[in-house]
């Protein structure tokens, strides 16, 4: 059995040069071209998402002000949408363009948070009454980064959190339907990245559990989500103009 040891600092730090390599692979080969380097590239960034959703759980779980997790969470999707707009040059105005991709993974990390807050504290509304507000929720996340697949993996794998195991399956199973969606209606070679999630597997079985000594990461991902797709944005201005470098 593997030595567990990665503590949760680790994660988030692969989770961030992760993310960094995708989001300027679409800066340096945008409109995702199905060529080898790229996909490689989109390939390692697949190691993000499911690694923040993983955290969420944990957030969740942890967190000492469930309400307070919230509201920064929210604070976070608001900031970070206007960030992920101007970094990938995507029209800020939601009646034009595309339905996909247009806010950041922030907002469904946001409504995950909301969800398991209503399934675990909110007592006063009948089941039906929690059943429609849920529904609502999750299917405003449609339009985002990850759409609704992340709200319904994080709600999924929260449910099975303390079995990496079947988190994993959860995960695969949900990224299956946003591959199949994705390769109708997206992209074929955008699908076919999409098998990169499984990396996350053999990373997460090397969490031991704990926060890290550096304190300051709490924020830093906070700081460096926004601050990286505007500068992502002033380098997409300088090379291209501004035109949309994403799907």
């Amino acid at each position: 059995m593997a030595k567990k040891v990665l503590n949760s600092n680790h994660l988030k730090l692969i989770a961030i040069l992760a993310m960094t390599i995708d989001h300027f692979t679409d800066l340096f080969y945008p409109n995702f071209p199905a060529e080898p380097l790229p996909i490689v590239f989109h390939i390692i960034g697949r190691l993000t998402a499911p690694i923040m959703w993983f955290f969420i759980c944990e957030g969740f779980y942890y967190t000492k002000n469930v309400k307070k997790y919230m509201l920064r969470l929210g604070l976070f999707a608001v900031i970070s949408h206007f960030a992920y707009c101007f970094g990938f040059g995507i029209e800020l105005n939601p009646l034009k363009g595309s339905i996909f991709n247009r806010t950041s993974v922030m907002y469904p990390l946001f409504i995950a948070v909301v969800v398991l807050y209503i399934r675990q504290y909110v007592n006063t509304l009948k089941p039906w009454q929690k059943f429609i507000i849920q529904f609502i929720l999750i299917w405003s996340a449609f339009p985002a980064d990850w759409s609704c697949i992340a709200v319904l993996a994080i709600v999924d794998m929260y449910a099975q959190r303390g079995n990496l195991r079947k988190q994993m399956l959860k995960i695969v199973q949900w990224v299956f339907v946003y591959a199949i969606v994705s390769y109708f209606f997206v992209s074929k070679a955008y699908a076919f990245i999409m098998v990169g999630v499984i990396l996350v597997y053999p990373v997460l079985k090397l969490y031991n559990g704990e926060r890290g000594n550096a304190k300051w990461m709490k924020w830093f991902f906070y700081v460096f989500y926004p601050l990286h797709l505007i500068i992502l944005g002033i380098l997409r201005l300088y090379f291209y103009g501004n035109v949309n470098i994403c799907l």
